[in-house]
């Protein structure tokens, strides 16, 4: 994975460190970016896609020790597909039929 990291990095000329437990295979990509270049963004973006795709591919996940982030939803949704999120949806809402706990967050 690690390999193909620097693959994506490449193809997409990005600057991208590989942070924290790699060694555990719970990657941390840091996407590295001039600010302000809305260029470098989206190049990062598509980096980052490109880098979930792969470890789905690979048989890896999306998530990692704290959860999906909001940028991994994409990924989530490719992972678990229809019929689990609307499982995860269900236990949400018996247990949160409020909707208090992290409102507006993951809806599906």
């Amino acid at each position: 994975m690690l390999a193909r990291v620097e693959e994506i990095a490449a193809r997409h000329d990005v600057l991208i460190a590989n942070i924290a437990h790699a060694g555990d295979g719970n990657l941390h990509p840091l996407m590295i970016t001039p600010h302000g270049d809305e260029a470098a963004k989206a190049r990062a973006q598509a980096a980052f896609d490109d880098i979930v795709a792969t470890a789905l591919d690979l048989g890896g996940t999306v998530t990692g020790e704290h959860g999906v982030g909001l940028l991994k939803l994409p990924g989530m949704r490719a992972e678990l597909g229809p019929e689990v999120l609307a499982l995860q949806r269900a236990v949400k809402q018996a247990l949160d039929p409020q909707g208090i706990l992290n409102p507006g967050k993951v809806t599906g």
